[in-house]
């Protein structure tokens, strides 16, 4: 594995961890939305990840088939979760059904900030290894002068 494919490895993990705390930070926004433009309650979101190979214009001519097998991260899709909703007693909200029962996402805050945490590790650590790999290409450079 040479320092480019490092360097892509890393990219795309910081591109998936983005769009993961982009995710958590609407259903944190949205612990209190009780009507969207479908009409209902906000349902909360979660990302999902698989593996990708990395894609380079010129991949079937520069890399061989050892160097195939390295892969990297991506969102595979953004999925609602299946939660149900939560009843809250609360006759004169506007929402309310008959009953006086709202219905709102059932998020919770301390899951979606330690979700964030740890995301917000990973794309630390992504943005440490892009920083290690361009110290090693500073000192290779230098090595080579």
């Amino acid at each position: 594995m040479n320092f480019l494919n490092a360097m892509d490895i890393a990219s795309s993990g910081l591109s998936a961890q983005r769009t993961n705390m982009n995710t958590i930070s609407m259903n944190l926004a949205n612990v209190q939305t009780t009507r969207t433009q479908d009409g209902g309650p906000y349902q909360r979101k979660e990302v999902l990840f698989e593996a990708a190979p990395i894609k380079h214009p010129f991949d079937k001519v520069m890399t061989s088939e050892m160097q195939r097998e390295v892969k990297g991260v991506k969102v595979s899709r953004i999925q609602e979760d299946d939660r149900a909703f939560k009843d809250v007693y609360d006759p004169g909200h506007p929402d309310a059904n008959e009953e006086g029962y709202v219905k709102y996402p059932d998020i919770n805050v301390v899951e979606e900030m330690a979700n964030m945490m740890t995301a917000t590790r990973a794309y630390e650590a992504n943005l440490s290894t892009i920083s290690s790999v361009k110290q090693m290409i500073n000192q290779a450079i230098q090595i080579g002068r």
